[in-house]
């Protein structure tokens, strides 16, 4: 018996970008549309939109030319900015979407946790849709009955089992989704970004989990952006950059080559990046790092003032803006936003595009550390660009006291001790 779990080879994912992609229920809507087509090329090309024919086909390639095999009993990190490809590639070998080109070759049955509620009929309670995820598994209603309460209990919804899941929160869905990913007899899981919708508790409950499935020698492929998570589960990783292999190899390697691309993006100039998401009715143009001295910088010290600025190109009703400040290894480290007001807030009328803040300490440890950042209007995501800007942070004082860098500590905290007298 061979040891390959997924043997991948010249894997393609083509989208179309310009507004969803056609379905025709009669020959008529087939027609309007072949004649429609000129004109719509025609106006790209007068409002500067394509220069050419490339740019006329309105499609995009997600992913192109992959290919890698895994196998049985590897835990596999699979790392990428926003729109690298990452998802789709989760997709095509969970078998939700089809390739455009090339193929992939799954020997075992596959246990998929790609986005939350993935596989589950709302209209159906927990408990059916627990039967109804092991049959589309290919599971015995034995083999189903042998794990049910070992599902229920590890998702911790005893009460709602035989409520419609409808009615369940985003937490209640992740945490008997990855349940029943984790626990049902599959060779093969895969699980995307979606343990970050649960609770902390549970967030280490599921990589506990996780720990115990790659020991029973199942194969895992996992999706995050936490590259400490990433390490702590896999040995291998596989770095996607624009739908291409940038890296794959030792999981410690990818993690470096995937860090220092986002040293090097950020030399790209934010208006022109297209690894974001959201509506876009509002975009992200520029962040400006200041320090003390009012000096724009990418190098800031301990226990020393800061300013973050933040330049966007509109305004939508109700606006905030937040960002998230990540170390190097993908652990976050503290979230502000404009959302969650203070007395001391201001508003600046002079400046309508521009929102500014202020930190009067900076109580990071030194290390390098990158800054996520969003934008949301109308209620809904406008803009997120990950790794909008990288900076370092150098030693500094806290209230006199001198504050290094520590291997597991990204912050400090103004104190004073009170010892006692030495004999």
């Amino acid at each position: 018996m061979s040891d390959i779990a997924i043997r991948v080879e010249n894997l393609g994912k083509r989208y179309y970008i310009s507004g969803s992609q056609k379905t025709y229920n009669r020959l008529g809507d087939r027609v309007v549309d072949w004649v429609a087509a000129p004109f719509r090329r025609a106006a790209k090309l007068m409002r500067g939109q394509a220069t050419g024919a490339a740019e006329l086909d309105e499609k995009i390639w997600a992913l192109k030319n992959i290919s890698f095999e895994i196998k049985h009993g590897e835990a596999v990190g699979v790392i990428g900015r926003n729109g690298a490809g990452k998802s789709t590639l989760l997709k095509i070998l969970s078998r939700i979407t089809e390739p455009t080109t090339g193929y992939a070759d799954i020997y075992g049955r596959v246990g998929s946790l790609l986005e939350v509620g993935t596989g589950f009929h709302p209209e159906l309670t927990g408990r059916e849709n627990v039967y109804l995820n092991g049959a589309i598994l290919g599971m015995k209603k034995a083999e189903i009955d042998r794990k049910f309460d070992e599902i229920v209990a590890f998702a911790e919804i005893g009460r709602f089992i035989d409520t419609p899941v409808k009615h369940y929160s985003s937490g209640m869905y992740v945490r008997l989704a990855f349940s029943v990913a984790a626990h049902l007899e599959t060779e093969i899981l895969m699980v995307d970004e979606v343990l970050a919708v649960g609770d902390i508790a549970f967030q280490r409950k599921c990589l506990g989990k996780m720990d115990d499935v790659t020991s029973e020698g199942r194969t895992v492929l996992f999706v995050s952006h936490n590259m400490g998570l990433m390490q702590t589960i896999c040995k291998r990783g596989i770095f996607l950059e624009e739908g291409h292999i940038a890296k794959d190899g030792p999981i410690s390697e990818v993690v470096d080559a995937y860090l220092k691309s986002l040293e090097q993006r950020q030399s790209q100039e934010l208006a022109h990046r297209t690894d974001r998401r959201g509506l876009g009715k509002v975009k992200l143009i520029g962040v400006e790092i200041k320090n003390c001295r009012e000096e724009s910088t990418t190098i800031l010290k301990t226990g020393e003032p800061a300013r973050f600025i933040f330049h966007v190109n509109g305004s939508v009703p109700g606006m905030n803006m937040n960002f998230s400040i990540i170390d190097q290894i993908g652990q976050p480290v503290i979230q502000l936003e404009t959302k969650n007001r203070s007395p001391k807030d201001r508003i600046d009328p002079t400046q309508p595009r521009t929102y500014v803040c202020d930190i009067q300490q900076l109580l990071i440890l030194p290390g390098r550390y990158r800054m996520d950042v969003g934008v949301v209007g109308d209620n809904r995501l406008q803009d997120y660009v990950h790794a909008a800007v990288v900076f370092d942070v150098v030693e500094g004082f806290i209230d006199g006291r001198l504050e290094r860098q520590k291997e597991k500590f990204n912050v400090s905290l103004p104190h004073t001790w009170t010892l006692p007298a030495s004999r």
